[in-house]
């Protein structure tokens, strides 16, 4: 494997937090339609949020994109190099995200390295590997690298 691109444990903290946050709002929602809400449901909520927000970290710190010799790997799939036409980024809404375009004419968008606004969200080092990604798919488009 010649690289691989992951959220930042930030990122992924502000992922798990989110998800966190649903899971407490519709807890809370459901604890509200019973009349008395003893005071143990809180507490379960609440560790139930924590736990939800922890997992979602830890699997958003998973989720990313890899690339070796033969293309482009992410959760959706895999696009071998030659199917693999021009790769940039982009801004989409609060986020700045690699877009790779392929042959068919289809664009993708990377689950990582992606950069963003707000708290938890910023990849410093987002431009470097943008660069790495630009140079690994120029390297293998032009005759390949040695694995």
């Amino acid at each position: 494997m010649e690289a691989a691109f992951t959220p930042t444990w930030q990122q992924a903290l502000r992922r798990g937090l989110s998800l966190g946050v649903l899971v407490a709002l519709a807890g809370a929602a459901g604890a509200l339609l019973t009349t008395p809400v003893p005071r143990t449901l809180w507490f379960a909520l609440l560790g139930c949020s924590l736990a939800a927000g922890l997992t979602g970290g830890l699997l958003m710190a998973r989720r990313g994109t890899r690339i070796d010799a033969r293309g482009i790997r992410t959760a959706g799939g895999h696009e071998p190099w030659d199917h693999v036409v021009d790769l940039r980024a982009e801004r989409r809404g609060a986020r700045t995200v690699v877009s790779v375009y392929l042959v068919s004419g289809a664009s993708m968008q990377l689950a990582a390295p992606y950069s963003g606004d707000g708290l938890l969200a910023a990849d410093p080092q987002f431009d470097l590997k943008v660069s790495a990604l630009s140079h690994l798919w120029r390297s293998h488009s032009i005759g390949g690298v040695p694995c």
